[in-house]
Formats: C-alpha cells, structure tokens, sequence
C-alpha cells in the first residue's frame, strides 16, 4: 500500500484530501495537530512516531527529523541498492508528502510579540521534508499548497505515471521553500536595523501572465511579494485583462492620491505621470477639476479615485475613453454605468503597500533597491524665504501643489490654483523647460496662470526658472531649496514680489 505523510499548519481542504488518498489506498501518516484533525474526521492514521520508534521533543522541534522519514522519502525507487538499504534497516518508502510551513511570514507581521515568538515559527521539520521529497520527484509526490489538493487527487485516480506533474509540484517546493528562507533573512537583518543587508535575497509571487510587457514582443508578467497586497489587491470589475503599461499606470495613480489620504481627490494618469490632479467636494467635481488641467491628454488615462465613486462621477468618466479606473469602492449606480463601457477596466480596492516595503528599480545586471517616498507630504519644516510671505490662499495651494509634484516625473514643475493643477512639466531635461512646459499646457487648456502656485521637485539651480514663472504670473512658490545659488534665486523671487517657501526636502521621480 502506498504511503502519505501529512503534516500541515494551513489545515484548509485536509480532510477531503486525506479522504481521498484514503479511498485510493493510502496509509496516513501525520504529527501532532494534522493527526488530531484526520482522527475527529474518523480517518485512520499512524503518528509518525510510531514508525520512527522515536517519541516528539523539544516542544516538537524534534519529530520528523529521522533516517526513518527521510530515507522513505529519498531512496530511489529504480536503484536496487537504495531499496536493499532501506529494506535492510526497516524503513518504507513513502510515496507522497503534504506539508505547508509554520506561518513564518504572518507572525514576523504582527506587532507587539517577542523575538523570541517569531523564532518558534522558523519551521525546520517542514522544509527538510519538501526537500527531500522534491529532489526525488521521479518517485514521490510532494504538495506543499492546498490549491494542488484537487488536480493530485484527480491524477492519482487516472493510475498513470504522472512524472510532469510530480516536476511541477517540485520546482514549486523549492520556490516555496527560497521565499520562506527569504523572509526569514530579512527579518533576522530587521532586527539589527539593517534594511540592506550584505545579501538580498526578494521572493516574489506570479499572479498573472500577461500577453506583452511594454511592447508587443517583450514576454512579460506581473509578480507581487505577498498574495492580496498591493496591486494584487485590487478587484476587477469587468473589462479586459490588465496590460503591463495598465499596471504601471495604476503604480502611478495610486501614488499622485496617497499623499491626499481621505480627502476626496482624483489624478488622471498618462504614462505614469499625472495629466491632472485636483481634490474637490465630490468625486465628480475633482473629476472635473483634474480633466481640465489637460483634457486632450487624458484621453486614454488611467483614473484614479481616492473616495467611493459615486454615479454622477461614474457617468462623466465613461463619458471619456479611458484604459482603467480605480476607486476603493464604488455604488451599484456607479458600477453600472462604468460596466457598460466594455473594455474599460474598473478596479476596486485601496492598494496599500506597508510602510517597509522597499522600492526595487532594475538595471543591467542587477536592481537599486531603496526605501519608498514617505506618502504623507505636509508643511511641518517649511521655511518661508521671500520677503512676502505667502496668504492663507496661496499657503493652501502651496501644499496643494507640493503634494502634487511629488507624483510627478522629474524634472518636474506643475501649477496649481484652488486645489487643482492647471499646467504640469514632466520629465524635462532642465528645470526651466519643465517650468515653460507647465506654463504652456496651462494655457492651451484655456487656463490663466496669473495668480497661481508653482510646485518643483527639486531646486532651481538659475534663476531662469523663477523669472519664466513671473512672467506667468505666478505668485508662490515651493521648492525643496539647497541650492549653491539659492540666493540668486530667493533674489530673484524678492524682485518679482513673489512668496517663496523651502521644504527641505526633494521629491525627485525618475
């Protein structure tokens, strides 16, 4: 009779699949819980104590860690040699192992325990298992993920040698087993507050085949580091399957909306980088608001919303082409309307990210790993720098435009007035082009920049860009400062009677 080793802390789907390795003529073998929980389902099963004549210790450290266990799993079947020297010392061959690890991961998660509780879920008996069982794949079936119990069960009652699927379920142990060590590592270079540690090692999860990367004939696929976080939590509604560019596009609108937390605002996203942004009383008036910064880019945007979206805004969005909108919920009204658009998009969901999450940008041969911007951006530390200071008004869309800029590709430079941007620089080479670029898309947007707030990503190194927003009409100015010129460019801020704050700090996206 062939033989099953089941020791499992996810007990999700156990005892149907236990049951069905029962009727197929397994003998069960388990530890501890897993055993107890096939017993009160009245299914027969030996500890694995029993067969290794050895008790459970050490708190059940010690149980599976035996000759018994791992030379049933290791011997192969096609060597005599290897059956003779088993035989020899008693041991059977067990032929399928279903393990999945102590949750690591979840408790590491937690607040508030003690190292100590960490370490008790650092999962030794477990791993040793799947590895073993995988590397003789050719003899011995290993399942470490409940989603498999159904397609296992369904081969083994076909009868036939299913070595393919056997291959599968190996390389998935051992990418199982490199993440669970993964996550292990990183905590352990936590807790010496090192972020970056000699070796970094990133596990990361497939949820999606995608047709193309960027373009057509570039293979691609969308990957996340926890299964439900970030975009992976998003919840779609209709329309087609999402694109890279469409993933990236949604990178980029979650991140023009985190800084406005639970203000209701709206950005339209253009090749990752906002077309416009703007917070409002409603969903439809920020709508409204970001659309007339640049109505003829936002033609194939991606939109997002940082409220529930309610019908009325749901309405003038479909009234535009759009690849994608996303909201953290919408009405039934709402979904309605969007859904009778057929292709668009619609995602539901908030997409956070958890405060140590690391931003990871590749390069040839390698990838930059960095901490993620601070998505809260306020105005503790601003310094005012001009001899006027800037109105109650202009402090507003000063913040407003800081906030702004933040999401935008540098060299970046957008104006803003009543909450709204009305012209945005993008991805310039020099700083003052960035600056001429959002003068100008304000103005052929029907928009008057005289009286509005100039936001930069970083300093002005000339005063050129200063002088190219006061024949604009600006008013107020933020910007990081730090320049070996500022000065100059405070100077010339006093001759334009413009009120200037410096932030301190610099909020480049490359």
């Amino acid at each position: 009779m062939p033989t099953a080793l089941l020791s499992v802390s996810d007990k999700s789907g156990l005892v149907a699949f236990a049951r069905g390795l029962a009727d197929l003529g397994f003998t069960l073998l388990s530890t501890g819980g897993t055993a107890k929980t096939l017993r009160d389902a009245a299914l027969k099963v030996s500890d694995v104590a029993d067969v290794t004549k050895f008790p459970e210790m050490l708190d059940g450290r010690v149980k599976t860690l035996h000759p018994v266990v791992h030379g049933g799993l290791l011997a192969r079947r096609d060597l005599p040699e290897h059956m003779e020297a088993i035989a020899a010392h008693g041991i059977a061959p067990i032929d399928l192992v279903c393990v999945n690890l102590y949750p690591f991961r979840e408790t590491a998660a937690k607040s508030g325990l003690a190292p100590e509780q960490v370490i008790e879920q650092i999962d030794i008996g477990g791993p040793s298992m799947l590895r073993s069982a995988a590397k003789n794949f050719a003899s011995v079936t290993v399942v470490v993920d409940p989603a498999d119990y159904t397609r296992v069960l369904a081969s083994l009652r076909t009868g036939g040698d299913a070595v393919e699927m056997r291959r599968d379920l190996a390389e998935k142990v051992y990418a199982h087993t490199a993440a669970y060590d993964a996550a292990i590592s990183s905590w352990f270079a936590a807790q010496r507050g090192d972020r970056f540690p000699e070796k970094l090692t990133l596990a990361f999860e497939r949820v999606q085949a995608l047709r193309y990367g960027e373009n057509p004939g570039q293979a691609a696929a969308f990957y996340v580091e926890t299964r439900g976080g970030g975009l992976g939590a998003l919840k779609q509604h209709g329309g087609k399957e999402l694109s890279f560019n469409n993933l990236l596009d949604l990178e980029g609108a979650m991140l023009a909306i985190d800084p406005f937390g639970e203000e209701v605002a709206c950005a339209i996203i253009k090749h990752t980088t906002p077309c416009g942004l703007a917070t409002g009383r409603t969903p439809l008036e920020a709508y409204q608001k970001a659309l007339a910064c640049d109505p003829t880019s936002a033609f194939g945007s991606v939109i997002a919303f940082s409220v529930p979206v309610d019908e009325a805004a749901a309405q003038a969005v479909a009234s535009l082409f759009v690849e994608c909108v996303v909201a953290p919920a919408y009405s039934p009204e709402a979904l309605t309307a969007l859904g009778a658009k057929k292709n668009l998009r619609v995602l539901e969901g908030s997409a956070r990210v958890t405060g140590t999450a690391l931003d990871v940008k590749g390069v040839r041969g390698g990838v930059l790993v960095q901490e993620r911007a601070p998505s809260e951006l306020s105005d503790a530390g601003w310094r005012i720098v001009t001899r006027r200071q800037p109105t109650s008004a202009e402090l507003k869309d000063l913040l407003f435009a800081w906030r702004a800029v933040a999401s935008v590709k540098s060299n970046a430079i957008v104006l803003t007035r009543d909450g709204a941007t009305i012209g945005i620089g993008a991805g310039q080479m020099s700083r003052v082009d960035a600056a001429f670029l959002a003068v100008h898309k304000a103005r052929v947007a029907g928009h008057t920049t005289e009286g509005s707030a100039l936001g930069s990503d970083a300093f002005f190194p000339f005063r050129d860009g200063v002088e190219q927003a006061a024949q604009a009409g600006v008013k107020a100015i933020v910007q990081p400062g730090g320049s070996v010129r500022d000065d100059e460019v405070i100077a010339a801020a006093d001759e334009h009677g413009m009120a200037m704050v410096f932030t301190g700090q610099r909020t480049f996206r490359h």
